[in-house]
Formats: structure tokens, sequence, C-alpha cells
């Protein structure tokens, strides 16, 4: 009874919201209680989860408030793509990480975009910037699987959650 209220079309972007939440929650603890600094990637694997919850939160509101437009279904689609564009960004990294690939320039310390600076202005920067940890080092692994790995599968299960939703969930009906 439970597993097919979650997966309900109208119940299914509270539990994205809830795990987006954790997933950005987490991050940030292993940040600042960990001391882990993320990297452009790793960034940019945060974005996705954003972008998720605020399709959530819309999609909640939506669909708690003008059920008569009957966006439920399309709601749990984008999300079920938003999560599969996650598994994409994780999946990158960790190939990254793993060497299978190069990282962008951003990570692997391509230009720095200070070679028009006055030597004083390159003191202030010197002075005030925090270096970014490289995208193709992994500080942290569980398992044997890196922080980057386990996004992945959480984004890939969420995906695979999303579209099972949207194939088995049902909206309910509204009274006319």
């Amino acid at each position: 009874m439970i597993i097919r209220m979650l997966f309900r079309t109208s119940f299914w972007p509270v539990v994205a919201a809830v795990a987006s939440l954790s997933a950005l929650g987490i991050a940030h603890a292993f940040e600042t209680f960990g001391g882990l600094q993320p990297c452009a990637l790793c960034l940019r694997q945060r974005e996705v989860y954003w972008f998720a919850l605020t399709i959530a939160i819309l999609g909640i509101l939506v669909i708690r408030f003008k059920p008569e437009w009957h966006l439920g279904r399309g709601v749990v689609a984008l999300l079920g793509l938003t999560f599969l564009t996650g598994v994409i960004v994780a999946g990158y990294h960790a190939g990254v990480e793993l060497h299978f690939w190069p990282g962008p320039t951003t990570c692997s310390g391509g230009g720095t975009g200070l070679e028009g600076l006055s030597a004083a202005d390159l003191s202030a920067v010197l002075g005030t910037a925090t270096k970014a940890p490289s995208c193709d080092q992994i500080p942290w692994s569980f398992a044997g699987i890196s922080m980057a790995g386990w996004n992945m599968l959480l984004s890939l299960g969420l995906a695979g959650a999303s579209f099972f939703s949207l194939i088995q969930g049902k909206e309910p009906e509204i009274a006319p």
C-alpha cells in the first residue's frame, strides 16, 4: 500500500524533493564538516539536484492547487529526465576520476583566466582565492566507489523510480 502511494504521480514529486534535499544536504555536510571541497564537476552535479528540487516543488504546487491541469505525469517525466541528466554528469565525473577521459579545463588545470591582470590585481586574487580540487582526484570513497560513483547510482535509482512512477502511477480522479 505504501509503495503504491510513493509511486503515484501525484505523490512522486514529494519523494523526489526529499531525495534531492537529502542529496544536497549530504554533499554540503561533506563539504562543511568533512572538509571536502567540491570540484567544478561536483558543483555541476549539485545543480541537477537543485533543478530537480525546483521542478518537484513547482509540481507539488501545481498538482495540489491546479489538479484540473493534469500535469502530474508531465512533472514526473521531467523529474525522470532531470535525474537521467544527473546519471550522465556523475558518470562523466566518475570517468574523469578513473582517467577514462580527460576532464574539462576548469578541472584539469587549463587556462587560469588571470593572464590580463596586473601584479597588484594578481596579488589581491591570490590572497583571497581558494584552490578548487582537481576533478580527476578521488578525495573520498566507500566500498571502492567514489562520491561521483555513488551519485551516479543514486541518480540512476531516482531516474528509474521516476519512470516507474510514470508507467505504474495513477493520477487521482477529479470530481467534476
